[in-house]
C-alpha cells in the first residue's frame, strides 16, 4: 500500500500539479494519504474478522 502511495506521488511529481507545489506540502500530503490508507486497511481487516462467515 505504501508502494502505491509512493508510485502515485512520483507520478504526480512527474506529470501533475504536485510538481508545482512546495516539497514540504507534497511530503505532508503524502503522509496524510498514507495514514488515511493505513487506517482504512486496518478498519477493513478488523471488520472482516468480526463478521461471521457463512
Amino acid at each position: 500500500m505504501l508502494f502505491l502511495v509512493a508510485a502515485l506521488l512520483l507520478l504526480g511529481v512527474a506529470m501533475g500539479t504536485v510538481a508545482h507545489a512546495p516539497i514540504g506540502f507534497t511530503l505532508v500530503t503524502a503522509v496524510v494519504i498514507a495514514a488515511w490508507l493505513g487506517i482504512f486497511a486496518l478498519r477493513e481487516r478488523l471488520g472482516r474478522r468480526r463478521t461471521p462467515t457463512h
